[in-house]
């Protein structure tokens, strides 16, 4: 089930008016049947992998627990590692086998292959369960916390369930915490129309993103990376600038109508962007983008590594594991290590660099706050990004330097001018609405980078400025979206990892 379906748009409504209708005390009981019944929408059977997934780590919770109070502090620890080995080998190795065997195969015999040695593979048909990296990252987390303490082991299963299962971030996050989310479910949430009009205008601006920008804008992108061989290669170029903001906006939409779903049922999720392509730095960059994954590495990965506490080397070291691996989550294919392994080579240059550029700064009495410096800067952070982007859309890395050695070769930067321009995938009106649906989105951006949040900004204006903004937000979803007669809904990048 789609957000941007009209199922969801029946299913939202429904579950929001029982559950604040119902008793507060079984209110949660309600909205575990409606996460599970959101799941069961893609492929029932895949139910019971979420569901392992909850009882490993329901139990690992617990068996972290008793173990804390074990007496004897050398059988302590060792209690305590065993069922966090266990819990992360269990979920871990069901992740592995749905999203990697496959591609462990193939590489593996595709290197027997070099030797002349044939490997007959088994038959498999695996269909990779929807948001599995999402919710075994969300629980392992939530394992992790019981570990360190920072919070208690949940001892009620089923509303742990609802905590790992949560529909409105259930398949493509943010990943949430547990000291965030869990704690919540135990708060009232009664019906309050600031919530429900706060949440319902964030879901309006994620669906402008999606329907509205992203995916007008995949229309332009699939075209290209299907006929790149036939069209100049300037139009490569235009693809992959566009796919850099059709990925944040399809990503950041969907977290938006999550967070907006959510704060109309009363419960808060974290920020997962933050105007990522205003930052100056690599670094920065990924404080503000896919927020709740760059922390969860953070805190459970990158830190435990050594964080920069070891000495610069290691430090570097550990940037490029945390890249390295983020790349293999996102997906079994060796264009998203190759995409995380420029990202891992840009932090850790961005980071080596860092002295010298000060230096510059001062020898040249550059003002870093200039406001011509930061669009510079974060002009060159976004070709960056943009540029690791064209391995992470093409299906293999074969198309991606296919395409690349024919943006050398055949350029042609004057190739799409006039009518040309509209026949790469988007006829002339439509490009001309997605001109003026990227102004609208970054000037939405801008006034986020500003302001912090706009919501409460918007609901001081006059009444009347009010609703007008209201309204034309809603006509512009409604009139410029992609979606009716001839249209299936476009289903979301990250649904696929």
């Amino acid at each position: 089930m789609l957000f941007n379906s009209i199922d969801f748009l029946l299913f939202f409504p429904v579950v929001t008016v029982f559950h604040f209708l119902l008793p507060h005390r079984v209110r949660w009981i309600w909205l575990l049947i409606a996460s599970y019944f959101f799941y069961m929408c893609w492929n029932p059977k895949y139910v019971v992998l979420i569901a392992l997934s909850t009882v490993i780590t329901y139990l690992s919770g617990l068996l972290l627990d008793a173990a804390a109070r074990v007496q004897d502090p050398v059988r302590r620890e060792r209690l305590r590692r065993l069922w966090v080995a266990l819990s992360f080998g269990l979920n871990l190795a069901i992740l592995f086998f749905f999203k990697y065997f496959t591609f462990l195969l193939d590489n593996l015999s595709a290197l027997a292959g070099l030797f002349g040695v044939t490997l007959r593979q088994p038959a498999f048909d695996l269909l990779l369960p929807v948001g599995i990296s999402f919710y075994t990252f969300q629980a392992l987390g939530y394992t992790m916390d019981v570990y360190r303490g920072a919070l208690p082991a949940e001892r009620n299963l089923f509303r742990y369930a609802l905590f790992v299962s949560f529909f409105p971030q259930l398949v493509a996050g943010p990943i949430e915490r547990s000291g965030n989310l869990l704690s919540q479910l135990y708060e009232r949430h009664d019906f309050d129309p600031d919530h429900v009009r706060d949440g319902l205008l964030l879901m309006l601006w994620g669906m402008f993103e999606k329907i509205v920008v992203a995916d007008r804008i995949a229309y332009l992108v699939t075209h290209v990376f299907g006929h790149y061989q036939e069209l100049p290669g300037i139009a490569s170029v235009l693809a992959v600038l566009l796919f850099g903001v059709q990925l944040y906006c399809d990503f950041a939409g969907y977290s938006d109508i999550a967070r907006g779903a959510a704060e109309v049922l009363g419960f808060r999720l974290m920020v997962n962007f933050r105007q990522p392509y205003f930052a100056r730095s690599t670094q920065d960059f990924w404080r503000r983008w896919h927020i709740s994954l760059s922390t969860w590495f953070r805190d459970y990965l990158y830190i435990p590594l050594g964080g920069s506490r070891r000495g610069t080397a290691v430090k570097y070291r550990n940037l490029m594991v945390v890249q390295l691996v983020s790349g293999l989550w996102h997906g079994a294919n060796w264009t998203y290590v190759v995409w995380g392994g420029l990202n891992g080579i840009y932090q850790v240059a961005g980071a080596a660099l860092a002295p010298w550029r000060e230096r510059i700064c001062r020898y040249l009495h550059i003002r870093r706050e200039n406001p011509f410096f930061r669009c510079i800067s974060a002009a060159f952070i976004f070709l960056l990004y943009d540029f690791s982007l064209l391995f992470f859309r093409a299906p293999s890395l074969h198309t991606a330097l296919s395409m690349g050695k024919r943006v050398l070769l055949h350029l042609e930067p004057f190739a799409l001018r006039g009518p040309a321009l509209y026949t790469i995938g988007l006829a002339e009106q439509q490009f001309h609405v997605l001109l003026w649906a990227l102004l609208l989105l970054f000037l939405g951006d801008l006034l986020k980078e500003r302001l912090g949040e706009v919501r409460p900004h918007l609901t001081r204006l006059p009444l009347p400025v009010r609703w007008t903004v209201y309204l034309a937000g809603l006509f512009i979803v409604l009139l410029f979206g992609m979606y009716g007669p001839g249209f299936s809904e476009s289903q979301f990048i990250y649904f696929q990892f």
